[in-house]
């Protein structure tokens, strides 16, 4: 099941006007999956475990006594094929459907994703945000570790420096409300770091399995969407993780 606030983000950008394939394209799903979360009524909670009970998602899959066969095939040859995967497992005995065995391989396999935050969009509609914090040493010998919180604009660059006392999830979504005043206005996606404060859990493809209930909430009352990148990877990081390095390095470093 995709999660409530992916769904939420795929409303906030469908509502934005963006066509089938730019939300597809954005978001990470195929234009099914946008063409179906659209016509859903709009999203008012992000308790994912509540949804899963509501549909009736979390039968265990027939394909999943065989997840080992499929992961010794995939280790032997990454881009084997879905339908040799299936015979593989129907070798081993597997008799259900092809469906379960495809949807257990895609979850296998390597997942490439073009990060959404080099994609610099139009005025207004991507913002990233990151904590930083320097060890600033004064005059008299003594050291202090000062934290803070950045927010950029995408395409103007405008940016906004807090200093904050925690990297706590309260301190986020106060510091985030006063950046998108400071911007005036919300964009319609902000890209943010992997902090428990955002995401708490992931899959090793990358996606987010459980979020931050404060933060998303705070998200959803914004309806704003949300994106998050790999930690510590500054090819998609890009321009926030420069920004923590200019307020390192052009003000800390510079004033004493």
């Amino acid at each position: 099941m995709i999660d409530m606030l992916k769904r939420h983000e795929i409303q906030v950008l469908r509502r934005a006007g963006h066509t089938w394939a730019e939300v597809a394209a954005l978001s990470g799903v195929s234009v099914g999956t946008v063409r179906r979360v659209a016509a859903e009524n709009a999203v008012t909670v992000v308790d994912n475990a509540a949804e899963r009970t509501r549909r009736q998602i979390g039968r265990p899959s027939k394909a999943e006594a065989y997840r080992r066969v499929l992961v010794d095939a995939l280790a032997e040859v990454p881009g084997l094929r879905s339908v040799e995967l299936l015979h593989r497992a129907r070798q081993a005995g597997y008799t259900g459907g092809k469906s379960a065995v495809y949807a257990l391989a895609q979850t296998l396999r390597p997942r490439t994703v073009t990060p959404l935050v080099r994609f610099e969009g139009l005025a207004g509609e991507f913002s990233q945000h990151d904590f930083g914090e320097v060890l600033v040493t004064y005059q008299d010998g003594t050291e202090t570790k000062v934290h803070f919180f950045a927010s950029r604009l995408k395409y103007s660059r405008w940016a906004e420096v807090t200093l904050v006392s925690h990297q706590r999830v309260e301190t986020l979504v106060r510091t985030l409300v006063d950046h998108l005043a400071a911007f005036g206005g919300i964009p319609l996606v902000a890209v943010f770091d992997r902090p428990k404060t955002v995401a708490l859990k992931w899959g090793r493809d990358g996606v987010v399995t459980e979020w931050n209930p404060t933060f998303a909430g705070v998200a959803l009352d914004l309806g704003l969407g949300v994106e998050v990148c790999w930690p510590y990877r500054a090819q998609e990081k890009g321009a926030i993780e420069n920004l923590v390095g200019w307020v390192k390095g052009s003000f800390f470093k510079q004033h004493r």
